[in-house]
């Protein structure tokens, strides 16, 4: 996420492979790392070390997000989600809340899901603020589990999120989740990149797609 305002931008999970049915809390196959829901207001510090490994930020953006972090969670219905290790170590989370139009993510990227006649996914849809995993972490399974988790917990028709415009790991899971471009090449100020809008019907399927024979 590199917009500077409250944003609904998800960033690299490097992750496409499978954790499974994880439920509202669950483990991923092979790697002994719990996805539970996390008090992230108490572990704010750790969750944004994670994002800015996994994300590239500095400590000046750092210290924006924290702010941004602590206020979004005030929204009511936030949820929070954490990949945890059998040490307690914070390696990824997810957060989001149900969409409200009057939130800045909202009224900026707005006018470009209506020039697309897609301006109605800002209504009744969950959105994925953030999904963070530790690059050591990732290609795991833990981004889909945290993602199915948090909007498993929805009651929600549908869920929307933003991720840099560009062929990704993190796109690529969310294309295999059902996540479709709603609007691309979407401008924030002050982000140096272009943003995808994508959102997906709930519920998010449970397990990848199967390939080959």
């Amino acid at each position: 996420m590199d917009a500077t305002e409250d944003t609904a931008a998800t960033g690299d999970t490097g992750d496409t492979g499978n954790a499974g049915d994880t439920g509202t809390a669950g483990t991923a196959a092979s790697t002994g790392v719990v996805i539970s829901p996390v008090d992230l207001g108490a572990r704010v510090d750790e969750a944004l070390a994670v994002q800015a490994v996994a994300f590239g930020l500095d400590a000046a953006e750092v210290a924006v997000r924290r702010h941004i972090v602590l206020r979004h969670l005030l929204n009511p219905g936030a949820l929070a989600y954490g990949a945890l290790t059998p040490e307690g170590r914070l390696v990824g989370f997810v957060y989001g809340m149900p969409n409200d139009r009057s939130h800045w993510w909202s009224t900026v990227v707005e006018p470009y899901l209506r020039e697309g006649g897609h301006d109605h996914w800002l209504d009744d849809s969950f959105v994925i603020t953030e999904l963070h995993v530790h690059p050591g972490f990732q290609g795991r399974g833990l981004g889909r589990g945290l993602l199915t988790t948090i909007t498993g917990r929805s009651d929600l028709p549908r869920s929307i999120l933003s991720a840099i415009d560009t062929e990704s790991p993190a796109r690529a899971l969310y294309r295999s989740l059902g996540y479709t471009d709603l609007a691309r090449q979407v401008l924030f100020p002050s982000a140096p990149r272009p943003y995808a809008v994508m959102g997906a019907p709930l519920p998010l399927p449970r397990r990848a797609p199967r390939t080959g024979n």
